[in-house]
């Protein structure tokens, strides 16, 4: 069917240029949907099958949006997926290893290409090794560079031989900043996608949408790109061309009034968003803004806001398009055309930001005045835990008191050959991080104005932190040198340590050798601008981490310690002996907006974005030639074959009933997949360690989890290897450890795995609620899997994690509500049998399976669990044995 026989189909005229488009006025009821349900519809007029198709779909969302409800499900397909390194090497691994299975099912491998536009952006991997030093950028990129050579050769062959694929080499930025810099159209057209199309035919414009392995993707939100993260599995779907499926979601509408108070940051209201909304409960709800408060944000102040959207478990913080955002379009290097596409487009789409529209229709309307909004933190160890700047020193005194620390406790460290008595929230790092704030010139330019002037008080930060900066592109430093405020920022320690994500993914590097050595005696702290907070996931010495906006952690530098009152106690002295004030550094907002103007143009974003894809000379001089199979090396420790096809049939059979299975682990409320995937450092004393050296890897040389995800070897040995986390079954040891029922000890939780497998005994995993929140892993879904993980029962699932454990093959089974583990008397020892489910109609029958628990002794337990696959898709996915196997399957 062509565009023009679509009777969907319309022409939309922008000044001298012509494009089809899809208006979603065709649609009856369409007038008062949510911004993001309008974009779901135009999304399903486009790309349906057929009209009958379109139509019917059409109508779910229509019922649903206008009635506030879930409704059933629909179709998505993403304009682009965003990737990054340690997500993305991963996805190509299993395209090159998927273009071998095609061959040897007698497909074509050429046709194993990503079908829609991906950008890859290496950001993950570079570590703050070296900071506080003019040498710490240049050494930390050396370092990246020797430690994953062979990751950046795959990388560099995968973008030779893969068709519809940019990749940005290391030292560029973090891929949520460049793709609001650089890669987001807000309104795509065909022509740009690289579509052919019949030379009688005009363009296809739509909406701009997309899906990236990170949960941290919606940021585009903030520029009316509507995008969401997903695991790795799923974003290999959609960039093969295949459908997301949905439910219809439920749409909140945050209604915005006011203005920001003097001093207030976007991260300041990003937190109370997390506060507020996950106290609401908005998990797996599309969340959109609107009202005359939107007024007075900005683009970058929106992006920053719709950065913090996983925190509270939505899965998008959508903003619609104005004038704010064609500023930022204008300011970002687009062009004139393109800036008139977005405003004609959207205003044809009713997605333009318009008062006098009709009402639309949310679930519910949460009303935030922002002049409410104060200077806040949030910690010790989630996001969503707001704090008052006024009250940081009450709250950490409530978790002292909480966890039974002695406030009083002191240990000596020598720092620098003086011996300093530090307490429990002595500060270890200090990191201007991440692309929840480094996308907005307002907050950067802030942090360096109290740099700035805390350097010409004469402050310094205590010497026992490490301050580490990591802009999120070039444009983020250039902006901070153009305004004379680099300086003051290295007088405070505050060196460039890399273009990358670092301490926000726990890529902090050492602390100080005496911290370390100190950390099993009193808690340390950190603070950084980043959005994750997790407990082990900033550094395995740090055990309270708090967010803050990029000014708020310089001034805690100065402090050295999270038991301060910023607000009331002294930050230093001065040469003269007169005490050093916040207030006495803070700057106004005057102040900053005198920078933004003078500073914030055009030719910074250009400059900034010069050689993008050009990379250095390390990176210029990896070779790698085009072919249509990757040549795998057998002595890589970087990148190996995975086995996810290995005895792979071309037509599908049924999923082998759970019999008789064992209980890796269980675990209670709130495991994170930073639980759960492997992540950060690699343990001396780990079965992934044990592996590296037995293959000839040197300790020093062992890297990051996240550095080797190409190499499925290291990562199921990695598996639930969290040194925080807490496995029932392993009698108070913490990490990676399990009791194997059959050999009768304690012992690292991959070699029971394998002690089950030898003894095919099939695995459960038994968990609380919200199992699996946090990022979009998809290892957290792999590697059990590996492990031979075959169901997971929970209270309550995170949105893409339950996708993702679909998506590997692992049958999801939510217990009855008001029923858990600990209610039914589950304690891990038993073995576990769900009644066959038959996935033959697509969605699960039954729904809710039968479970028999029978103990050692013989008694048993029989309760209910619903089977959480929801959707016919997920089921077909999991009747294939997850969706690569189906992926592949549809296209031989």
């Amino acid at each position: 069917m062509t565009e023009k026989s679509n009777r969907f189909a319309a022409s939309l005229e922008v000044g001298d240029a012509a494009y089809t488009y899809y208006p979603v006025s065709a649609i009856p009821g369409s007038e008062t949907l949510p911004y993001s349900l309008t974009v779901l519809l135009e999304n399903v007029l486009r790309t349906a099958e057929s009209e009958q198709a379109a139509e019917k779909l059409a109508e779910r969302i229509v019922a649903a949006g206008n009635a506030g409800e879930v409704g059933s499900e629909v179709e998505f397909s993403p304009a682009r997926v965003l990737f990054q390194d340690f997500t993305g090497v991963p996805v190509f691994v299993d395209f090159a290893v998927m273009r071998e299975a095609c061959a040897e099912l007698g497909g074509d491998p050429a046709k194993i290409n990503p079908q829609i536009p991906c950008d890859l952006v290496i950001d993950h991997s570079v570590i703050a090794d070296a900071a506080g030093c003019a040498e710490a950028l240049r050494q930390n990129m050396d370092l990246e560079f020797s430690r994953n050579k062979e990751r950046y050769d795959f990388l560099k062959w995968a973008q030779e031989s893969f068709r519809n694929v940019r990749i940005v080499p290391p030292g560029a930025g973090i891929c949520h900043q460049l793709n609001i810099e650089q890669f987001a159209h807000v309104v795509m057209t065909s022509d740009a996608a690289g579509v052919r199309r019949p030379d009688d035919e005009a363009p296809v414009a739509y909406f701009d949408t997309l899906v990236g392995t990170d949960s941290h993707t919606p940021t585009a939100n903030g520029i009316g790109v509507l995008g969401w993260g997903v695991g790795g599995i799923e974003a290999e779907a959609a960039a093969l061309g295949q459908p997301i499926t949905t439910l219809v979601p439920q749409v909140v509408g945050v209604r915005l009034t006011g203005e920001l108070s003097e001093g207030v940051a976007a991260m300041d209201v990003a937190l109370t968003f997390a506060q507020m909304l996950r106290e609401k409960g908005v998990v797996g709800c599309f969340v959109e803004c609107f009202g005359p408060g939107l007024d007075s944000l900005n683009a970058t102040q929106r992006a920053c806001i719709a950065n913090m959207t996983p925190e509270y478990g939505s899965t998008c913080t959508l903003f619609p398009v104005d004038d704010a955002t064609l500023a930022y379009l204008r300011l970002t290097g687009r062009s004139d055309e393109q800036v008139a596409l977005v405003e004609a487009y959207a205003k044809a789409q009713g997605f333009w930001n318009d008062p006098a529209a009709p009402v639309r229709t949310y679930a519910e309307v949460i009303e935030l005045d922002l002049s409410t909004v104060e200077c806040s933190l949030a910690g010790p160890s989630r996001p969503h835990d707001r704090i008052p700047l006024s009250d940081v020193q009450e709250c950490f005194c409530s978790v002292c008191d909480e966890r039974g620390l002695d406030r009083a406790k002191t240990v000596s460290v020598d720092v620098a050959g003086e011996v300093r008595e530090l307490g429990h929230g002595a500060l270890a790092i200090a990191a201007v991080t991440s692309c929840t704030t480094a996308t907005d010139p307002r907050m950067m330019l802030a942090c360096g104005l109290v740099a700035q002037k805390a350097a010409a008080a004469g402050l310094v930060p205590r010497p026992w932190v490490k301050c580490v900066l990591a802009p999120g592109s070039k444009a983020t430093e250039l902006l901070l040198d153009r305004a004379g405020l680099m300086d003051g920022l290295r007088r405070l320690g505050f060196y460039t340590c890399g273009f990358g994500c670092m301490s926000c993914i726990g890529n902090s590097g050492p602390i100080l050798d005496a911290l370390h050595e100190a950390a099993d005696s009193i808690e340390l702290a950190s603070v950084l601008s980043g959005n994750r907070n997790f407990e082990g996931r900033i550094s395995p010495d740090v055990s309270q981490n708090y967010l803050a906006a990029p000014a708020l952690v310089v001034a805690y530098a100065l402090a050295g310690t999270i038991d301060v009152d910023l607000e009331h106690d002294a930050l230093g002295m001065r040469d003269d002996g007169t005490p050093v004030y916040l207030a006495d550094i803070w700057p106004t907002d005057d102040e900053v907006s005198a920078l933004v103007t003078a500073h914030v143009d055009c030719d910074l974003y250009e400059e900034g974005a010069r050689g993008l894809y050009d990379g250095d000379a390390a990176w210029q001089a990896l070779g790698s030639e085009k072919s249509a199979t990757f040549a795998w090396d057998d002595a890589s420790t970087y990148v190996r074959r995975a086995p996810y096809f290995d005895g792979m049939e071309r037509e599908p059979s049924a999923p082998a009933p759970v019999e008789g299975a064992r209980a890796l682990a269980r675990l209670g409320d709130f495991i994170t997949t930073d639980h759960i995937s492997p992540a950060g450092s690699i343990a001396a004393d780990s079965p992934a360690a044990r592996y590296l050296e037995e293959r000839g890897v040197a300790p020093s040389d062992f890297n990051t989890y996240g550095a080797r995800r190409g190499n499925h070897e290291v990562m199921m040995r990695g598996t639930f290897a969290n040194v925080k986390l807490q496995n029932l079954l392993a009698a108070g040891k913490k990490g990676g450890w399990t009791y194997d029922f059959l050999t009768e000890d304690i012992r690292p939780l991959f070699d029971a795995a394998m002690s089950y497998e030898a003894a095919g005994a099939p695995l459960v995993v038994v968990a609380g609620k919200m199992y699996g929140s946090g990022s979009s892993r998809d290892w957290a879904a792999k590697g059990p899997a590996l492990l031979g993980i075959r169901a997971a029962f929970a209270e309550s699932f995170e949105r893409i994690h339950r996708s993702n454990l679909i998506g590997m093959g692992i049958l999801p089974l939510q217990f009855a509500e008001g029923e858990s583990a600990a209610s039914l008397g589950l304690d891990g020892s038993e073995t576990y049998t769900v009644e066959p489910v038959d996935f033959g109609g697509g969605l699960p029958e039954p729904r809710i399976a039968e479970v028999r628990a029978e103990r050692a002794d013989g008694t048993t337990t029989t309760f209910k669990a619903t089977v959480r696959v929801d959707t016919p898709t997920e089921g077909r996915y999991y009747e294939n044995g997850g969706i690569l196997p189906y992926v592949l399957r549809s296209l031989l």
